[in-house]
């Protein structure tokens, strides 16, 4: 028996992260290496303190109740954190939602907002669960260029009219993914003006707000008005390599914070308690573990550039994230062909950037997900290839 499906559904496609698995599982199954730096999940451990919080409360049968809400210890945990990383003053009770992965709230943050045919303003190429947060509220995505020539920040000037008139929401991501560029002061300010005129409210995604390399990423939150209009996402899942844990939050303005929480009344019954106290002794911590885990990417970032430059790869260091945003080489008519000849030539996964929108077309994301030499590997595995001396020649 086949069964309809709705025509909401039909808008979930099967994805070319789906595809490219698949020819990665097929040379694993011939007993071929592969190297895959295609998915942003981290390889690392969590912070030693934290796993030994999970497991103390994990054997505490007092904790295997549904939480509900975020604790008052979370809470107060996502306050102190804004304070002393941005001098940023967030109201525990009423300014912070706890969230079970930040995926949760952008996805649900659509559909408390949109009605079907009002439009979401969202970086292009962005992250794909933007896309799935549209199709479930039934709104229409208006795609923000991220283009080379303008530091690949969105031009607000270019947005028309009628769309801002019927915009509900915009979401904005720096560090990015998949393009690792970092916000200023004065784009995050024209974001809050626009707002404010059109009256959309703003989603700040700052899932790689700890993974940078020279001067530390702004919070939308420090920049005055934004909690007029709008919210910040973060994760513990990058930050603090728990993404297993399905642990983040929303801080921000009043207003949004309540909607969202009595949406998410309707649906889930919170994240498991060990977990939130493991969350409250990694947003605490001041040991140290955050500088290594910078140090760890920076050095990762910095081999895979070089050695990849030396075969005539030429990629731009970026300032954030732990993705490399690279220009597919010449000979390629898009980034999936080029892509899949990585796979096939070199045994290296990578992304190609349409699979983030059309702007992401003539570029892949490469994750660095992978030990130093695992890196060194794949750069000589790229170089054994063949193919960029095909292109050079």
């Amino acid at each position: 028996m086949e069964f309809p499906i709705s025509k909401r559904m039909a808008s979930f496609t099967e994805s070319v992260f789906t595809e490219l698995a698949q020819i990665k599982n097929s040379k694993l199954s011939d007993g071929l290496s592969v190297i895959d730096l295609s998915i942003g999940s981290p390889d690392m451990s969590p912070p030693a303190f934290v796993m030994e919080e999970l497991a103390r409360g994990a054997r505490d049968q007092e904790l295997y109740g549904y939480s509900l809400t975020g604790t008052n210890e979370f809470h107060t945990a996502v306050s102190g954190y804004y304070k002393r990383n941005f001098e940023v003053d967030v109201d525990p009770a009423s300014e912070v939602l706890l969230l079970m992965g930040s995926q949760d709230g952008l996805v649900h943050l659509p559909m408390v907002l949109c009605d079907p045919g009002d439009y979401i303003l969202v970086p292009d190429p962005g992250y794909t669960a933007y896309a799935a947060g549209a199709a479930m509220a039934g709104a229409q995505m208006y795609g923000m260029p991220l283009k080379k020539e303008n530091s690949f920040l969105p031009d607000f000037n270019e947005i028309p009219e009628e769309i801002l008139a019927n915009t509900k929401l915009m979401i904005l991501n720096f560090p990015g993914n998949p393009v690792p560029a970092m916000a200023t002061e004065e784009l995050f300010l024209q974001a809050i003006r626009l707002a404010k005129k059109y009256g959309f409210a703003v989603l700040h995604d700052f899932a790689y707000s700890e993974l940078y390399y020279e001067n530390k990423p702004l919070s939308f939150l420090s920049v005055e008005g934004a909690a007029d209009v709008g919210i910040e996402m973060n994760s513990l899942s990058k930050s603090f390599n728990m993404a297993g844990c399905r642990v983040a939050y929303a801080a921000g303005n009043q207003q949004l914070i309540a909607l969202l929480a009595n949406f998410k009344s309707n649906l889930d019954y919170g994240v498991f308690l060990p977990v939130q106290a493991a969350a409250v002794k990694a947003l605490n911590d001041q040991s140290g573990f955050l500088q290594d885990l910078r140090e760890t990417y920076r050095k990762r970032r910095d081999v895979l550039i070089k050695d990849l430059e030396t075969i005539g790869w030429d990629i731009s260091r970026p300032e954030g994230s732990m993705f490399l945003w690279a220009e597919v080489p010449s000979g390629y008519s898009c980034s999936k062909d080029f892509a899949i000849d990585l796979i096939n030539r070199a045994g290296v996964v990578v992304t190609p950037g349409s699979a983030f929108g059309r702007w992401g077309e003539g570029y892949v994301r490469i994750a660095l997900v992978q030990h130093e030499d695992v890196l060194r590997q794949a750069a000589l595995n790229i170089e054994g290839s063949g193919i960029f001396k095909k292109i050079l020649a």
